[in-house]
């Protein structure tokens, strides 16, 4: 049996329509809003009874998807959020964009600052790291070539 593909990515965050607008800015579309809850979902993740707030966001071409998730019980019990990049666990979500300067400039007016700076790899890509809403740690690139 193969994998067949990669269905979403998970991100927990405390200000869901916060995180909606910024993803939505950056070019996500929103796909469906829900909550969940129940006993079937507590046995999903081991946290027993659980409510949460998704919002389900899809790429433009429609082949990756960022799960936003806002606990309402449990509530959550680490912050990850200002981890520096060498920290251990998942890092990152990775964008490619059309132009990262002028994406760049429209973040920043969400408060999104630049982590390092932008950088040149070979003749392939322009990226950089950006913090977004809550601190969260988001990569842009452009290709070049």
């Amino acid at each position: 049996m193969a994998l067949k593909r990669m269905d979403n990515v998970g991100i927990v965050v405390e200000d869901l329509g916060g995180a909606i607008d910024f993803f939505g800015e950056l070019g996500l579309e929103l796909e469906g809003r829900a909550t969940i809850e129940g006993e079937w979902a507590g046995r999903v993740t081991g946290l027993g009874d659980q409510r949460v707030e998704i919002a389900m966001m899809r790429t433009p071409d429609g082949h990756s998807r960022l799960e936003l998730s806002r606990f309402l019980t449990p509530p959550v019990v680490a912050d990850h959020r200002n981890a520096p990049v060498n920290a251990l666990g998942y890092l990152r979500v990775m964008f490619t964009v059309d132009d990262i300067d002028e994406t760049l400039e429209r973040l920043r007016t969400r408060g999104v600052q630049l982590v390092g700076e932008v950088v040149q790899y070979k003749d392939a890509y322009r990226l950089c790291y950006i913090r977004g809403p809550e601190g969260l740690l988001i990569g842009l690139a452009q290709e070049t070539s």
